[in-house]
C-alpha cells in the first residue's frame, strides 16, 4: 500500500503494534529494576506495576481481536533505547546511594512514553468509532499516569534526599 492510501486506521494499528512491543519489552524490564532496587518501597513499586503491566497487555490483546487482528508487537525502537539507558545506570551506578534515583528516573522516561503513546491511542480510537477500544486504553492511561505519580512520591519522599547526602557526603 502506497503511503498516501494509508488511512488513521493503519495508523492506530501500527501505533498498538508498537505499544504492544514496548509493553513486553517492560514487563521483562520491570522485573529486572525491582531486583537491581536498593529501596523496599521502590521494589514493591515496580513489583505493583509489573502486574499491572500483564493486565496492560491483556487490554491489548482484546483491542487487537476487536480489530480482527492478531497481537503482534513490532519492536518499539523507542522503548529499546530507554531500557538500555536504564540497565547502563543499573550497571554504573549499582552499589550506590544512588541508584534509586536512577531507576525512578529511567522508569519515569517509561511511564512518560507509555502516557503519549495511550493518550494518542485513546484519542484515535474514538475517532475511529472504536467505543469498546476507549474505556480499555483509557484504564491504562490511568494506569500509567498513577505509577508515575507514585515514583515522584517515592523519589521527592527519600530517594533523591538519599541521592543528594550521598553527592554532599562524596565532596
Amino acid at each position: 500500500m502506497k503511503a498516501a492510501d494509508k488511512t488513521l486506521n493503519d495508523l492506530f494499528t501500527e501505533i498498538l503494534k508498537d505499544t504492544y512491543s514496548a509493553e513486553k519489552q517492560v514487563l521483562r524490564a520491570l522485573g529486572k529494576m525491582s531486583k537491581a532496587a536498593e529501596s523496599e518501597k521502590l521494589a514493591v513499586a515496580l513489583d505493583a506495576h509489573r502486574a499491572e503491566t500483564e493486565g496492560q497487555i491483556d487490554r491489548l490483546q482484546q483491542i487487537f481481536e476487536m480489530l480482527g487482528k492478531p497481537a503482534r508487537g513490532k519492536t518499539c525502537e523507542a522503548i529499546n533505547g530507554i531500557l538500555e539507558e536504564a540497565n547502563e545506570i543499573a550497571q554504573e551506578f549499582k552499589g550506590s546511594e544512588v541508584l534509586d534515583a536512577g531507576i525512578i528516573a529511567a522508569q519515569q522516561a517509561v511511564e512518560h512514553y507509555e502516557i503519549t503513546r495511550y493518550g494518542t491511542l485513546k484519542s484515535w480510537a474514538a475517532e475511529l468509532g472504536l467505543e469498546e477500544a476507549v474505556p480499555l486504553l483509557a484504564q491504562t492511561l490511568e494506569e500509567e499516569r498513577k505509577t508515575d505519580e507514585i515514583l515522584t512520591k517515592l523519589a521527592e519522599e527519600r530517594v533523591n534526599q538519599d541521592a543528594a547526602e550521598a553527592g554532599a557526603e562524596g565532596e
